[in-house]
């Protein structure tokens, strides 16, 4: 079986009976001048144990004989393998309904908490995450603390919230204007401000509703 390609390998007996080194050579296929396919394969392997999960399209562009076109490949193929091989706990959430499943601990808060829910490109929740405590308003929360939170989870997208200990539901003119700045500096950044939503104990609104 060892003198077998990786290629042939795989149809034979599955994927399961590859190694790391020989999945990551069928991916890059053939190498060019600068490197063997080989010497990219372990290049590669040793940055995946290095990094995990988190490996980024610049770390592995760096490595001599990965252009661009070749980078692109392995990236969206990590990528689908976390979307679609990452643990059933990982729930979707898509919308204030779906979202709301995740904050019930805000209806009991007695100050008011501002939330991030960072979500990935396939809406899977990523953390769920108390970003400021106290009285909030437009100029307390600003949106460098909030992405600074969906860029350290490589986020795709977020769903903001926060409670009304007074258990009203009415957005303020500040929590419209937060509103409306997340959104503006999600466009800028590529990070996609799903809602924003208001939760207390008789229940929660979307601000995208107002």
């Amino acid at each position: 079986m060892d003198k077998l390609m990786p290629r042939e390998k795989l149809a034979k007996f599955g994927a399961a009976h590859l190694t790391d080194l020989e999945l990551l050579r069928l991916l890059i296929g053939s190498g060019n001048k600068q490197a063997s396919a080989e010497q990219i394969a372990r290049r590669i392997l040793k940055l995946l144990r290095d990094k995990g999960s988190s490996i980024t399209y610049e770390e592995i562009s760096r490595i001599q004989g990965m252009g661009p076109a070749k980078t692109s490949e392995i990236i969206a193929l990590f990528e689908l393998g976390k979307r679609y091989l990452m643990p059933a706990d990982r729930p979707k959430v898509e919308n204030a309904e779906t979202a709301v499943e995740q904050l019930g601990y805000l209806r009991d808060k007695r100050q008011e908490c501002f939330v991030v829910l960072t979500l990935d490109g396939a809406n899977r929740l990523i953390d769920n995450a108390i970003v400021f405590q106290g009285t909030l308003t437009q100029s307390l929360v600003h949106p460098r603390e909030i992405f600074a939170k969906a860029i350290e989870d490589r986020a795709a997208k977020t769903i903001v919230a926060h409670n009304h200990p007074s258990g009203s539901l009415e957005p303020s003119p500040d929590d419209i204007e937060v509103t409306k700045k997340l959104k503006e500096a999600g466009r800028l950044m590529g990070i996609e401000v799903l809602d924003h939503i208001i939760v207390s104990k008789i229940g929660y609104r979307s601000v995208e509703a107002v």
